[in-house]
This record gives C-alpha cells, sequence and structure tokens, in this order.
C-alpha cells in the first residue's frame, strides 16, 4: 500500500525569516502563488522535502521608482496589479500579464515566480529581456544584481545559489513604445507556443527584442535588434513608414534566433515561422505607435 508524504511548509513573517530559512535548509522549495510549483507538487512531478511560503512577505509585495526611472517590482507582486498599477509605466510587461491563465491565476501568480522557476514558456521574460531588466537577488549574505540576460543558465535553471531568492526585479521605465504577443493551443488560459516581446528606446534609439518558448531558454534575438537598430536610425526623427520588407527580414532574423523544438504543443518549424509573423506585427505596431504620437501622450 502507498503511504501519502507530507510535505514541510515553512511559514515566515519577514523577508530576513525568509533568507535565514533558505541559508539552513537550501533544500525548501520557495512558493509564492503557487501556480507552477503546485501543479507539479499535485501532479507528483516535484517532491520536494519542504515548501518556504513566500505569499504576501511584507517587502516582496510592493513595488516602486527608484532614481533613474526605474520601477523595483517586489518579486511577489501579483500579475493583477501589474495590469491595474503598471500599465502605463511598463506596458510591455502588463501585455504580457494580462495572458497569463485565468484571473484567479493572475491574482496569484508573480514575475517574481516565473523567474524562479526559469521555464522557457514563461510570459514575464520576453518584455523583461527586450527592457533589459535586472533581477534582484537576497541571501543572508547579502544582496547583488543581475542582468536578466545573464539570470537563465538552461532549462527551468538559473544563477540562483542554494541560499538564494529573488527579491525584485528592477524594470526600467518603458523608454518607448512596447508590445508582447504569443501563440496558443487556444485563446486563453494557455502556455505559449511560442511568445515575443519588442521595446523600442526612444532617447537610446535602441530596439529590443526577446523570446519566449522557442529555445531552452528565454534569449535576446540580438542580429535583430542590430537590424531594426540600424533600419530605423534615419527614421527617428522623419517617423517615416516602416517598409513590409524590414518588417518581414526582422521577423526572419528573430525566428533565426531561436532554437525550438518538436513537442505536443507544436513543432519547431510551426514555432519558427509563428514568431517570424509575431516580431514583423509587433515592429509594426510598435513603430506605428511611435508615428503617433507615443511621446506626446507619454509627457501627458
Amino acid at each position: 500500500m502507498e503511504v501519502a508524504r507530507t510535505v514541510d511548509m515553512v511559514r515566515p513573517a519577514t523577508l530576513a525569516e525568509a533568507l535565514q530559512a533558505k541559508a539552513d535548509r537550501p533544500e525548501l522549495l520557495p512558493v509564492a502563488g503557487g501556480t507552477d510549483v503546485m501543479v507539479g507538487v499535485n501532479f507528483d512531478r516535484l517532491r520536494p522535502p519542504g515548501l518556504l511560503d513566500l505569499r504576501l512577505l511584507p517587502g516582496l509585495t510592493d513595488w516602486s521608482i527608484q532614481p533613474g526611472d526605474t520601477i523595483r517590482l517586489g518579486a511577489g507582486v501579483p500579475y493583477a496589479r501589474i495590469i491595474d498599477e503598471l500599465g502605463d509605466l511598463l506596458p510591455g510587461l502588463a501585455m504580457a500579464s494580462r495572458t497569463v491563465g485565468s484571473p484567479q491565476i493572475r491574482h496569484a501568480g508573480t514575475v517574481g515566480g516565473n523567474l524562479g522557476t526559469a521555464s522557457p514558456a514563461g510570459d514575464a521574460h520576453p518584455p523583461l529581456l527586450a527592457g533589459r531588466a535586472a533581477v534582484e537577488i537576497a541571501s543572508v549574505r547579502g544582496t547583488r544584481t543581475v542582468p536578466v540576460t545573464e539570470f537563465y543558465t538552461g532549462v527551468k535553471r538559473n544563477v540562483l545559489a542554494p541560499d538564494e531568492l529573488v527579491a525584485a526585479v528592477l524594470v526600467p521605465v518603458a523608454p518607448g513604445p512596447q508590445q508582447f504577443a504569443k501563440i496558443g493551443t487556444r485563446n486563453a488560459m494557455v502556455i505559449a507556443v511560442c511568445s515575443f516581446g519588442l521595446e523600442l528606446d526612444v532617447a537610446g534609439r535602441r530596439v529590443g527584442a526577446a523570446i519566449g518558448s522557442a529555445a531552452p531558454t528565454p534569449r535576446v534575438a540580438a542580429e535583430a535588434e542590430d537590424y531594426a537598430g540600424d533600419e530605423l536610425a534615419d527614421r527617428w526623427e522623419s517617423r517615416a513608414e516602416l517598409p513590409e520588407a524590414v518588417r518581414r527580414r526582422f521577423g526572419e532574423l528573430v525566428a533565426a534566433a531561436a532554437s525550438p523544438v518538436d513537442d505536443v504543443r507544436g513543432s519547431a518549424a510551426y514555432r519558427r515561422h509563428a514568431l517570424a509573423v509575431l516580431a514583423a506585427r509587433t515592429l509594426g505596431w510598435a513603430w506605428a505607435d511611435y508615428r503617433s504620437g507615443w511621446q506626446a501622450r507619454r509627457a501627458s
């Protein structure tokens, strides 16, 4: 007869207590919204020795504007609050948040959880990469900041040491139009077959482009970024129309940056095709937003 196995739940009252618990028991698996972790536990894919409950922990559930026009987004801020409170400041991340699961999941799930599990399909990853965010990592040894481009190390792996937790994400306030799009097997409550995040940095004359669910880790499409930056160099001032050929080539370069696999949600070939389409469309939408007076609307 199979005997039910219990899982120890550690419930700290403060972030300091949580960090001490992680230092004392590195095997504890952090859980915030539980939208990924508890699914694994319920289906017996995860059997951690214990869980570290970070829900509603003071210090993780707030956001603030830091010097340099950067949002410090606590790791425990749920997607629903990003949508409601940060749609104007971080539109790309808010767009991605709207695609996450059901309303119940959006009220529980967090960007910190996305980073902690480091699933390539996490919806928050492409906008964070396109916007060149950074991850604030804490332990009893201190705090360090890692560019999100250096955070992912493999499939569902990241740079966190056994005694570390994601404390916050540092995301620059949108410096221009942002977009996010994803393909799924149905219209709602779906894991991405592939996803794409885009940012136009008006002041920096830079284009950010990042893919999700189409490689071992979320990743930046560097060649596509460079190509779009070159094509827009003479258009920032004139706001000239962007030719379809430019958008198409941008999409091709984004697709080339992917390393997808065949799985039950889609083939590698389909993922590449879908990314090319998403990238071309979002670049067109973002550029149209810029041409129609993004800066004037932002100033108001």
